[in-house]
């Protein structure tokens, strides 16, 4: 357990082992938090993963007897929010499940018990006898059923998902670790996570742009309090959701003998020659969460590919997939790579750009088996068209 202002305690999991969420690499691990409030009625706001039940049971148990609690706050469906409730149940049978009306039907489809359940809508607002908690629904950030709880009296946003990151350590809050680090995690969760609900992500910080927000405690991840790393983050939300990006080019490529290598890395040469902020990324080693963070932060994405049995190689097939779901908008791209017979698989792979929400800059570059010096120079027409696009 943590305190984190009177009477209010972090009593989450921490999951060192995590290395994939759901296709998303996690190298840092995870915590799922879980808070509890001290009050007249006490009060849990968000559980844990499953087999994080027992951690956070612990936990409480060194501040209350977990019979005691009157409400748990289920702010998303989500098994790594909620799958330690029915194990807390257990302990306080006669607890409220406070959630959504989506999140009513989600834990019920989930659990598949007629819990005691007390649905809420924005505005409403519960009181647990000094404290009042105070609800605002927000659908699709990043399910149907997301809400997110405030404490006035406190001034803590309980944010759900919202502002979160996949990141382990002893240490609860984005000052302790740095915020660099913080910023980095938090960038990559909203990439792979967030990246498609833009506008109802800008609805949320609509809402809460009013309220006097001290502490943001996210249902993963270290704990926001200092206000110039609030004022941080939430910038940041704001350009994410308005799909804003940098005057920056990021080239992601795969190879099989090298020669879609050799187009890749001339570009890279020929753009940082120009001064332009460039990122070369090889799906061999590069894993595709990583990719689309990168894609989130440029707004020039160049695609290469060498063709295998009429097809871009898997990894690149990949990659297209998990884009066409996150839907980054406002960026431009541009296709190259080589081939040994025919060059109709490229335009799956235009196709594909276009699909995930990319505005190519021209006709593709694809070059037959090894490309010679004079065909290199071909990109250089690639790397004007770059230039004129970013504006530099």
């Amino acid at each position: 357990m943590h305190k984190i202002k009177e009477n209010i305690f972090w009593v989450g999991s921490i999951d060192w082992d995590l290395r994939n969420f759901h296709g998303y690499d996690t190298p840092s691990g995870s915590t799922y938090n879980s808070y509890l409030i001290l009050d007249e009625k006490p009060t849990l706001i968000d559980a844990v993963k499953s087999y994080g039940s027992q951690e956070m049971i612990t936990r409480i148990k060194e501040i209350i007897d977990p019979a005691k609690i009157q409400y748990i706050v289920s702010n998303h469906t989500e098994m790594d929010h909620s799958g330690a409730i029915d194990e807390l149940l257990k302990y306080c049978p006669n607890a409220q499940i406070v959630c959504s009306p989506k999140g009513e039907e989600g834990l019920k489809r989930h659990f598949k018990k007629n819990w005691k359940f007390k649905v809420v809508q924005t505005g409403d607002v519960l009181d647990i006898g000094k404290r009042k908690l105070k609800f605002f629904l927000m659908p699709m950030v990043h399910w149907p059923d997301s809400m997110a709880t405030y404490l006035e009296s406190d001034a803590i946003l309980f944010s759900n998902d919202a502002f979160g990151q996949h990141y382990a350590s002893s240490e609860r809050y984005v000052d302790e670790v740095g915020l660099d680090i913080a910023i980095a995690e938090a960038t990559k969760y909203y990439a792979n996570i967030v990246l498609p609900f833009g506008a109802q992500v800008l609805k949320v910080l609509d809402v809460i742009k009013d309220l006097k927000i001290e502490t943001i405690c996210p249902s993963h991840g270290l704990i926001w309090r200092k206000p110039d790393d609030i004022k941080k983050i939430v910038a940041s939300y704001q350009k994410w959701a308005l799909y804003q990006s940098d005057k920056k080019v990021l080239i992601v490529y795969d190879t099989m003998w090298h020669s879609t290598e050799m187009m890749a890395k001339y570009l890279f040469t020929a753009l940082d020659k120009e001064g332009i902020s460039v990122k070369l990324m090889n799906l061999q080693t590069a894993h595709i969460s990583d990719v689309v963070t990168d894609i989130m932060l440029s707004q020039m994405i160049l695609l290469g590919t060498p063709m295998l049995n009429n097809h871009m190689l898997p990894s690149m097939a990949s990659l297209m997939m998990y884009m066409k779901g996150l839907k980054p908008k406002n960026r431009y791209g541009f296709t190259f790579g080589s081939y040994g017979w025919s060059t109709v698989g490229f335009k799956e792979l235009e196709s594909s750009c276009q699909e995930a929400g990319l505005e190519l800059i021209s006709d593709g570059n694809y070059i037959k088996f090894i490309p010679d010096a004079e065909e290199l120079k071909s990109l250089d027409k690639t790397v004007s068209l770059i230039k004129n696009k970013l504006n530099v």
